[in-house]
């Protein structure tokens, strides 16, 4: 048997760790008035090293895509406590995708209960995060999936 040297050539540039921080929204979806867990996330994600914008309260999809939009972010976090979060989620995937912003990470997070996981995925939502999620696994999931 013959044997035959290959060797494997590639046009891309090898992989570089990131130089800049990462670039997260957390946002706080429809009627929900409910704040104190975002703001625990921003502190803890901003203290992790990322760069952290924070919406503030009663965000409609639409100012989610456009803050998302404007300031350039790779992850889109929605802290939900109002039970809201499949509807927003559904509109919010469809301006996602209609301003080119479907290759972001989205993360949902707060009282979001079990039997909505699968919706939330097939909607596009990267990570799920109940209420009593850890800061060092959310950071941890955003560093695994933002390169």
């Amino acid at each position: 048997m013959k044997q035959v040297n290959i060797t494997a050539t590639t046009t891309e540039p090898p992989c570089r760790p990131r130089t800049v921080p990462i670039r997260v929204l957390i946002a706080k979806p429809g009627l929900d008035g409910h704040d104190q867990g975002a703001k625990v996330i921003v502190r803890g994600l901003m203290d992790a090293g990322f760069e952290v914008i924070y919406s503030g309260l009663r965000q409609t999809p639409e100012a989610v895509a456009r803050m998302a939009q404007e300031e350039d972010v790779d992850v889109i976090g929605l802290s939900s406590l109002a039970g809201s979060h499949l509807p927003f989620c559904r509109r919010l995937r469809d301006l996602l995708q209609t301003h080119g912003l479907d290759d972001k990470v989205w993360l949902v997070g707060g009282n979001i209960p079990a039997a909505d996981f699968a919706e939330l995925k097939e909607l596009g939502v990267a990570g799920i995060f109940p209420s009593g999620a850890r800061l060092a696994e959310i950071a941890q999931f955003i560093r695994e999936q933002v390169k």
